[in-house]
C-alpha cells in the first residue's frame, strides 16, 4: 500500500488503515494531496497548528450551508450549529453548549443506556448491533432533553433522516428525509426548551418537568430528571448573554446528531477490539483506549479564509485541508508505543474529538454510552467478528457487525 494508491479518505474504511497513516505521519506529515485537492494534515504538530488557526473555518467562506440543503428546515438547523460555524457569536454559542454538556449526568446516561440495551437484548434473536450502536445512545441522549413516552424513540429515527444531510455525497432523497426530520425534531424538542426557558435560568438543575413529560420521566426513567441538558442549556446561555432560542434548538438537535455516527463507532470499534483479543478486565478503561487507537471519527476538514503556513508550507485562501486525526493520534511524538492498545494508558494524547475552539465537549457522555452498552453486551455473552467491513463514509469508521 502506498500514499498513492490510497487516500486518506479511502483508508478510513480499509480493514487496518493505521499503517498507511503511520507513513503520513513519518513522510508526508504536512503536504498536498493532488488527487484530494486538498492539502493533509497528519502528525500532532500539524493537526494542532490547524485545528488551532483563527484563520482556518469549519466550512466555506462561500457555502455556510450546503448548497443541497440552503433554504430548508435542515439547512437553517445546519446553519445554527456550533461545530459548523466560527466568529465571535459561534463561540459564545459553543460556551452554552459546552457547558450544558458539562452537567450531563454521565452516570445517569449509562444506567439508561445499559438499560436500553437490556431490553434491546431481551426481545431475543440476533443481537441487533444497528439499533444499540446507533439508537440505544440517540435515545438516551432524547431522555436526557427532556423526551419520553415514545418521543426518545421518534427522536432516535429522525435524527438518522437528518444526519443524512451532512455528507458531501447526500442526495436529493438524503436532504429531503433531512428537512423532514429537522422540522419533526423541532416539534419534538421546541416545547421542552420553551420550557426550560420559561422556568428561568435560576431554576433548579434538571429543570421544571412540564406535566406530560414530567410524568413520563417518573413513570418510565427516574423523577426529577426532565428537561436536564435543555435547562443546562438556558443557564449556560444565560450566563453567556444569548437570548435567541433558535440557535439554542438547533443546537439541541446538534447534541443528538453529534452523538449519532461518533457513538456508533466507538460502541464498534471497541466490540471489534475485544474479538481481536484485547484484554481489558475495566470496559471503561478500554473505550477510552479505543477513543485513541481506533477513533470513531478519523478525519475532519477545513477551508482558509486567510493564508496558513505551516512548517514552510503555505495553504492559499480558499484552499482545503483535511485534518486526519486518527494518524495524529498514532504520533510517537506525542503517545509512547502508539499503535499499541493500551487500556490505563497515562495522559495519552487525543484527537478524536478535536482541539481548540471546536474540541467536542461531548466526550465523557460519549464514553459513558458507550462502556454501559459494551458492557452489558459483555455480560450478556456477546460474540463479534474480528474482521468486519465498514461504512462507506468519508470520515467516521464504523464496522458492519
Amino acid at each position: 500500500m502506498s500514499t498513492t494508491t490510497v487516500s486518506p479518505v479511502e483508508a478510513v474504511r480499509l480493514p487496518d488503515p493505521y499503517p498507511f497513516y503511520a507513513r503520513l505521519v513519518a513522510e508526508r506529515p504536512f503536504a498536498f494531496d493532488e488527487a484530494l485537492g486538498a492539502w493533509v494534515a497528519a502528525d500532532a504538530a500539524a493537526v494542532r497548528a490547524v485545528l488551532g488557526s483563527g484563520v482556518l473555518r469549519v466550512r466555506p467562506v462561500a457555502e455556510p450551508v450546503p448548497a443541497g440543503i440552503a433554504g430548508t428546515a435542515a439547512g437553517e438547523v445546519f446553519g445554527q450549529l456550533v461545530r459548523m460555524t466560527d466568529g465571535a457569536a459561534a463561540a459564545r454559542l459553543k460556551g452554552a453548549v459546552a457547558g450544558s454538556l458539562a452537567t450531563a449526568d454521565t452516570a445517569y446516561a449509562g444506567e439508561l443506556a445499559a438499560r436500553f440495551t437490556r431490553e434491546a437484548l431481551a426481545a431475543g434473536g440476533e443481537v441487533p448491533y444497528e439499533e444499540l450502536m446507533f439508537g440505544v445512545p440517540a435515545r438516551v441522549v432524547a431522555v436526557l432533553a427532556g423526551l419520553t413516552g415514545g418521543a426518545d424513540r421518534e427522536a432516535a429515527r429522525a435524527i438518522a433522516d437528518f444526519v443524512r444531510c451532512i455528507p458531501a455525497t447526500a442526495g436529493p432523497e438524503d436532504r429531503e428525509a433531512a428537512a423532514v426530520a429537522a422540522v419533526r425534531l423541532r416539534e419534538l424538542l421546541g416545547p421542552v426548551l420553551d420550557s426550560a426557558a420559561a422556568a428561568g435560568p435560576e431554576a433548579a438543575p434538571g429543570g421544571t418537568p412540564g406535566a406530560a413529560s414530567g410524568a413520563g420521566i417518573r413513570e418510565g426513567y427516574g423523577a426529577g430528571r426532565a428537561h436536564g441538558l435543555l435547562a443546562g442549556l438556558v443557564r449556560a446561555a444565560d450566563r453567556e448573554g444569548l437570548v435567541d432560542l433558535g440557535p439554542l434548538l438547533s443546537n439541541a438537535i446538534g447534541f443528538l446528531s453529534q452523538t449519532y455516527d461518533a457513538t456508533a463507532g466507538l460502541i464498534g470499534n471497541t466490540l471489534v477490539a475485544l474479538a481481536r483479543g484485547a484484554e481489558a478486565p475495566d470496559t471503561g478503561a478500554l473505550v477510552r483506549e479505543v477513543v485513541r487507537h481506533d477513533a470513531p471519527i478519523q478525519n475532519t476538514r477545513r477551508f482558509a479564509a486567510g493564508a496558513f503556513t505551516h512548517a514552510g508550507s503555505t495553504v492559499e485562501p480558499g484552499q482545503q485541508l483535511l485534518v486526519v486525526l486518527a494518524a495524529a493520534n498514532r504520533d510517537p511524538a506525542v503517545n509512547p508505543d502508539p499503535h499499541a492498545l493500551s487500556p490505563g494508558r497515562v495522559n495519552p494524547v487525543i484527537f478524536t474529538f478535536g482541539a481548540a475552539a471546536h474540541r467536542c465537549p461531548g466526550e465523557p457522555l460519549a464514553v459513558a454510552l458507550a462502556t454501559a452498552v459494551v458492557t452489558e453486551l459483555r455480560t450478556a455473552g456477546w460474540s463479534a467478528t474480528a474482521t468486519p467491513a465498514y461504512r462507506p463514509l468519508a470520515n467516521a469508521r464504523i464496522p458492519l457487525l
